[in-house]
């Protein structure tokens, strides 16, 4: 259910408390949730998810992203979560795992990180960067 990225970063759709099991096994340091509460009947609740990291010993961190888009503050906090990580394994989660690879592209971007690449890694778990490619290259092009 785990798509890598990176060797240290995971998208994924929509975790359960017992997923966090399998996200410590894989070395994840940090889970990052990027879903509203209430986004679905269905979904698992970020303090549950949240509960169940800080008993696994996995720090957590929701940065909830809507359809409306993304803002610079996420893009930041997204950031801190990747550095808080200190090199360690992150897991962000979503509905699809599409917004949380959306957002790690953007704070990667942000920090010089080169847009094809960025782009080649999402596509090879299955997500799509297009429709952020251009704020991609401006992100990157912005830290050189």
């Amino acid at each position: 259910m785990f798509r890598k990225l990176t060797d240290t970063m995971y998208a994924s759709p929509q975790i359960t408390v017992d997923e966090v099991a399998e996200a410590k096994a894989l070395g994840v340091a940090v889970i990052v949730n990027n879903r509203p509460e209430g986004e679905s009947d269905d979904q698992t609740a970020g303090a549950e998810i949240e509960a169940a990291a800080r008993a696994a010993g996995l720090d957590y961190v929701a940065i909830p992203v809507t359809h409306a888009g993304f803002s610079g503050p996420q893009v930041t906090a997204m950031r801190q979560a990747l550095d808080a990580a200190k090199g360690a394994p992150v897991l962000a989660y979503c509905r699809s795992g599409t917004r949380s690879t959306l957002l790690w592209a953007l704070a990667e971007a942000q920090d010089g990180k080169d847009p094809s690449a960025l782009a080649a890694n999402a596509a090879q778990a299955g997500y799509d960067l297009s429709p952020i490619r251009a704020l991609l290259d401006s992100l990157a092009a912005g830290a050189r």
